[in-house]
């Protein structure tokens, strides 16, 4: 786990290719193809007020990103803004990883509380998120007739190992 810098746009488009890959996924799970993860380009990312971290697998001799995960901070509460892991590298544990990491991090720096969203029908993102003591706080629809539901919890929870 590591941060990203982002810097370069090499380095982005690494970023987008593993974002794309995956928030194609939830896509297909929530039935809608207009997620926002989708439309990013290069400068989108660069202006992004997030903060990214990713997990990476050796592979043939290469580091490869196989995991990101951002957020962003307002005061003590942090938003958990992108969850992505490739396609490749499903059920390998990099989600949780990549949210344990960043719960016992904030929580350190003093984050107060966690938020995210995800499509209402994306249930291996819900079970996560549930599994680590987050609780549906609201559910809202964004035409045309997709629902997300919004997570919290409060950032004192201990996280599972």
């Amino acid at each position: 786990m590591r941060p990203l810098s982002l810097q370069t746009n090499d380095e982005i488009l690494i970023l987008l290719s593993l974002q794309i890959a995956s928030y194609r996924v939830e896509a297909e799970l929530i039935g809608f193809d207009d997620i926002p993860p989708l439309k990013d380009g290069i400068a989108s990312i660069r202006e992004a007020d997030e903060t990214f971290y990713g997990y990476y697998v050796e592979e043939e001799g290469s580091n490869i990103l196989a995991g990101a995960i951002s957020f962003s901070l307002e005061g003590t509460i942090v938003t958990i803004c992108r969850m992505m892991v490739h396609p490749k590298y499903f059920r390998r544990g990099i989600a949780r990883s990549l949210l344990q990491y960043i719960l016992k991090e904030q929580q350190q720096s003093g984050a107060s509380r966690f938020i995210v969203s995800t499509g209402t029908a994306n249930a291996p993102a819900i079970q996560l998120y549930e599994s680590f003591g987050f609780v549906q706080r609201r559910v809202f629809t964004v035409p045309p007739g997709v629902s997300l539901t919004t997570f919290e919890r409060p950032a004192q929870l201990l996280s599972p190992e």
